[in-house]
């Protein structure tokens, strides 16, 4: 017997070695694969922001997706997993703001160029580092094929899609309500806001013949309408008819309309109409032809047009206007507790200004439709399957999707524009020069792209689209594995691209896991003290157990409570494997292995047990129920070959009986062997260390060996 099972298995003496032996073996590549594998399988790894460290939810879709791969090498298929790294846009901005305040520095007081440099710097150093955290954790990707979103390759094809879409007419410039961040100076899409539920006061305002609610008296310099429902009788006779009221800074004359968006039992019913500070306003004006009046500049403070409230910040001018309006006898009443919700920025939490900017804007209703269309057909499967209805509703009240970011960080829109009469073109080889509608000279657009624009292409990009060889073989790809809360971000717009670029759903199901969160259900946050960091915990334990807890009884699309104690857990199940191996090549060392078996009547029925086993985790892997599959799994090696078979096993081989004796060396042999190639796709290191332990095997590498036969 192998002396390294005299003491207890330790995965930091093995696991580096292991995939270093993985790699340079060359079968991360499905291109040299050893025998015949004509069936390709692929899957993109969603690509982890090149920004930081690698957190506990990377642990877990890189631990779904390797085991994914892992198990369909052995079912002899030709596995592609391409990795990545993602730029991240203004996620990576934001994290090096921070980096700068902490230095005294302001991205705003720097020359664009120097700041790009500086974080494409920071970039590929994090990039470095988080690849080889991604090693640590097992991940059996073919590095060769790793791909970049900043690559001028890839650069080069997104901005070839915009330009597509520009001639198209799915792509336009226009002035239209934005998500502005006061803080970053960035507008941002829908999903990279948040609503929440806040208290504000309500404040009721005399508007010459009506009172009216709002919680924002500060934007009423920017007024352009009074807007009452068409229904409501106690108003009818006033549509139509002008009005006049007092702003504190004058008087104001103001057209009374009628709007199905009113609601009558909001406040009184009548609702002041600021296009230039509201969407839902800008739509009325839109239907009304009223014109848009900004009041309010993208620092969040009153511009010129509010008289002596100018240069005051939005929470300071409410407070001042609010007793001005007070003093004047114009402020009836206020509701203090009045709840609403208020979007704000994901990333630092202040409240969204909507501000009337020209911005690049992708048309989503044609795209959405083949989106739905598609899905409808089951060309797309999603587990758990009650994220289709999710998916459906956002595609059918989708809007048009901002990509404009007032970022340096990023892929550069490739664009020209003319600042006297505000058209944009897209223009891939800077040949534009002059406005084509008036003949002035253009400039060059300096935003950037969201950068789901970009992400939303991955499963292309990374497989070398349009040309690369990868494209014919690999799309569509066979499973997208990502959280769930990408349901709105991400996934929608891989198939929207797919479907546009190749007429084809980029992948085949959507497998969507759940948050990691603390042993009590809390999210996990460094200033809660909680923070499980993956690194951490695998040195301590073994990157086997830290898979382990992250699966057994994790359900697709439910959050998770990982605790240390569970991972510990586990850390013994490895070596209860190992303390197996010990007891089968001690049992075993002296059997022809090559002889073929005879076994007795409990020994086959043993076997057919195990074999039942084998057809239900088979079955539940290809349905990706990984769940239930790591429990079955688990609870036969220890519960049923540990705690029964062997220890059984241990008087049936002091048996006098011969027969009996072979028997159960031949079964043990046999169902740990066996045991074994279901276990390596959820514990790859602890079984392929074992498996190299083994006197004949059927390959070198545990990794290739076949699945068993079923």
């Amino acid at each position: 017997m192998n002396e390294k099972f005299l003491k207890p298995y330790n995965p930091s003496e093995t696991e580096d070695t292991l995939y270093k032996r993985w790699e340079e073996s060359g079968f991360f590549n499905p291109d040299n694969l050893p025998s015949e594998r004509s069936e390709p399988f692929s899957i993109i790894m969603p690509p982890p922001n090149a920004n930081g460290s690698l957190h506990v939810g990377h642990a877990l879709f890189i631990t779904l997706e390797d085991l994914i791969i892992r198990y369909k090498r052995m079912r002899g298929y030709r596995t592609l997993w391409v990795p990545g790294a993602d730029h991240a846009g203004f996620e990576t901005q934001i994290v090096y703001e921070k980096k700068l305040e902490k230095e005294g520095r302001s991205r705003f007081k720097m020359d664009p160029q120097e700041l790009y440099n500086e974080i494409l710097a920071f970039t590929l150093e994090n990039k470095s580092i988080m690849e080889n955290q991604v090693r640590k954790l097992g991940a059996s990707c073919d590095w060769s094929r790793e791909r970049f979103t900043l690559e001028p390759e890839i650069v080069q094809e997104v901005q070839k899609t915009f330009k597509k879409m520009f001639d198209d007419g799915l792509v336009y410039r226009r002035k239209r309500p934005v998500n502005w961040c006061i803080k970053h100076q960035t507008s941002l899409s829908d999903v990279e806001t948040i609503s929440i539920e806040r208290n504000d006061p309500l404040y009721y305002m005399t508007y010459g013949p009506f009172t009216l609610a709002t919680v924002r008296p500060e934007t009423k310099f920017g007024d352009t309408a009074i807007a009452v429902n068409p229904n409501d009788e106690r108003y009818k006779d006033y549509v139509g008819k002008e009005i006049e009221i007092d702003t504190l800074i004058g008087t104001a004359k103001l057209t009374v309309i009628a709007d199905e968006f009113v609601d009558p039992s909001f406040g009184t019913g009548v609702v002041k109409v600021t296009p230039a500070h509201d969407p839902h306003d800008f739509e009325m004006g839109l239907r009304h032809n009223l014109e848009a009046v900004e009041v309010i500049d993208q620092y969040g403070k009153l511009n010129e047009r509010c008289g002596k409230y100018a240069g005051l910040k939005i929470a300071e001018a409410r407070a001042v206007i609010s007793e001005d309006l007070k003093k004047a006898g114009l402020l009836e009443k206020v509701d203090e507790n009045y709840t609403h919700a208020v979007k704000t920025c994901f990333k630092c939490n202040t409240v969204i200004e909507p501000r009337l900017m020209d911005q690049w804007f992708v048309k989503m209703k044609p795209l959405a439709e083949k989106a739905l269309e598609a899905v409808e057909q089951k060309k797309v499967d999603f587990i758990p399957d009650n994220y289709r209805k999710i998916f459906n509703h956002w595609m059918n009240t989708t809007l048009d999707w901002n990509i404009s970011r007032q970022i340096v960080w990023g892929i550069k829109i490739p664009a020209k524009i003319c600042d006297a009469c505000e058209e944009g073109y897209a223009d891939l080889n800077n040949s534009i020069t002059t406005c084509k509608k008036c003949g002035k000279p253009v400039r060059e657009d300096t935003d950037t792209f969201d950068t789901w624009f970009s992400s939303g292409q991955w499963p292309l990009l990374s497989l070398s689209y349009p040309e690369g060889k990868d494209m014919k073989t690999y799309y569509p790809t066979d499973v997208m594995e990502t959280g769930y809360d990408l349901i709105f971000k991400w996934i929608p717009r891989m198939i929207i691209f797919g479907l546009y670029l190749v007429h084809d759903v980029p992948f085949k199901t959507v497998y969507l896991h759940g948050l990691v969160n603390d042993a009590h259900g809390k999210k996990m946050s460094k200033s809660k003290g909680n923070v499980i960091n993956p690194l951490d915990v695998t040195e301590k334990y073994g990157t086997d157990a830290l898979r382990m807890a992250l699966i057994v009884g994790n359900t697709p699309g439910t959050d998770l409570a990982l605790s240390e104690g569970k991972i510990k857990g586990y850390k013994y199940f490895a070596n209860k494997v190992w303390n197996i191996a010990r007891f089968v090549l001690t049992a075993t060392e002296d059997l022809d292995k090559k002889s073929t078996p005879s076994y007795t009547k409990e020994d086959t029925i043993l076997i057919e047990e195990f074999e039942k086993l084998l057809t239900d985790v088979t079955d539940d892997l290809d349905a990706y129920r990984i769940h239930l599959a790591s429990e079955k799994v688990y609870h036969y090696i220890w519960h049923t070959f540990a705690d029964v078979i062997i220890e059984e096993s241990k008087s049936l081989l002091a048996s006098s009986d011969e027969e009996v004796k072979t028997s159960r060396k031949y079964l043990l042999h046999h169902l740990f062997v066996e045991s074994l190639k279901l276990l390596h796709p959820f514990m790859p290191f602890v079984t392929e260390e074992v498996w190299q332990a083994l006197p004949e095997r059927e390959s070198d590498l545990l990794m290739v060996a076949p699945w068993p036969k079923h």
